[in-house]
């Protein structure tokens, strides 16, 4: 981004939260996770003063539906001159989450409609950006202090992975490596986690190096050839991602049991005090113990590479909920710890409602009641046998094994 910046005459600056508030204002807990509360968003003040310092004429935004990025917004927008404009573009999506609907839709049929008449207007080609007519000078970055600043908030469980690279030159790279390698096959093997046909595009459209909206038009271009894969994309990487955003941004309890349809709540309530056999603790989770190689493999892919193939995230959410002696609410607060510590595009909408399609049942329907799930959709082993080799996947993510000691 700041080589970006540079070739096109844009400022670039880094700002750092102030000293003391890096330091208290986010407490590690027990299990690794940080807490937080309204009031840690004064870690933002060095950004309005940074506006104020250089009488901003104008702040513009990027959108997000999560709790954290609305208040934090909240906080820079009450802190600038009275009078300076604020506005806020949905960068994220193709159709602004707030023009899409004006309510929590309840599933994808009743807002894929919707997300496509108004793309008819909005799905379309970037200008491309030009050299900025006057330089602008921006402090050098002290990386150091960059570093320095993030330790405390480093959790070192969670190690590098190899496949990705941050930047949008990455992100452009794997879009065409999708596009003209693996869109083919895109509509059958996308739900086989042995086959080589996901975008693997999440990391990249999280962190906003590559656009939703750039994906979609790339992927329209060669409807002709595949129109089958090329539409599977666009319910996946549009319809499905943007009624993620959609349930974030109208539902206060998006990441919590009281945020599932009332259906849902009253099966998972009915059924928390079944008999869970067997039963795990979060530790031999989050470790990938559990006597179940599938979804330990699953975990396992999950902590070395940052990912969790779509299918199987599925299936490694709802197993939480089975074996969690704790009852769905914990399972549900487990499930989302994991994702959003290991997962490369960890703590998005999509994660969150993933998780809550699987556990809580959210955008789904009921099924046959059964112990411990209610009504919730199962999945169990032998569904996914029929549905992939699982032995081969297996394979692909053995546990670690101890180096042995020579004598």
């Amino acid at each position: 981004m700041l080589k970006d910046c540079k070739d096109l005459a844009i400022s670039f600056h880094l700002l750092l939260p102030l000293e003391a508030k890096s330091k208290t204002s986010l407490k590690r807990n027990a299990d690794g996770s940080f807490a937080c509360n309204e009031t840690d968003h004064a870690t933002l003040q060095p950004l309005v003063d940074f506006l104020k310092q250089r009488n901003a004429c104008a702040v513009i935004t990027d959108f997000s539906p999560l709790r954290d990025d609305r208040q934090a917004v909240e906080f820079v927008s009450k802190r600038l001159p009275v009078g300076t404009p604020f506005y806020q573009v949905d960068a994220h999506n193709v159709v602004p989450a707030w023009f899409a609907s004006d309510k929590v839709e309840y599933a994808a049929r009743t807002i894929r409609k919707k997300l496509h008449d108004k793309a008819r207007h909005l799905l379309t080609e970037f200008p491309p950006v030009i050299r900025h007519p006057v330089t602008a000078k921006s402090e050098p970055v002290d990386w150091v202090s960059v570093k320095e600043s993030l330790k405390e908030l480093v959790d070192e469980r969670v190690g590098e992975v190899n496949w990705a690279k941050g930047g949008s030159l990455a992100g452009f790279s794997q879009l065409y490596s999708f596009l003209h390698h693996r869109l083919h096959a895109y509509a059958t093997g996308r739900n086989d986690p042995t086959k080589d046909a996901l975008s693997n595009l999440s990391p990249w459209l999280h962190f906003g190096h590559i656009s939703a909206q750039r994906c979609l038009w790339e992927a329209k271009r060669l409807r002709t050839s595949h129109p089958q894969s090329v539409d599977a994309f666009i319910e996946e990487a549009f319809v499905r991602r943007e009624l993620s955003d959609n349930f974030c941004l109208y539902n206060p309890h998006y990441d919590s049991i009281q945020g599932a349809w009332s259906w849902a709540r009253e099966t998972l309530k009915k059924h928390a005090g079944d008999a869970r056999t067997p039963t795990y603790s979060s530790k031999a989770m989050e470790k990938a113990e559990t006597g179940d190689e599938l979804w330990n493999a699953a975990q396992r892919q999950l902590v070395q590479e940052g990912k969790l193939h779509g299918f199987l995230r599925m299936y490694w959410a709802k197993k939480i909920l089975e074996w969690h002696d704790g009852g769905p609410e914990e399972a549900l607060q487990l499930g989302f710890r994991l994702n959003d510590l290991y997962s490369l595009d960890g703590t998005d909408p999509n994660g969150y409602v993933g998780v809550m399609w699987s556990i809580c049942g959210v955008h789904d329907q009921g099924w046959v009641e059964r112990p411990i799930f209610g009504k919730i959709r199962y999945m169990n082993f032998a569904g996914c046998k029929r549905k992939f080799d699982v032995a081969a996947f297996i394979r692909r993510y053995p546990p670690k094994r101890e180096p042995s000691s020579c004598k």
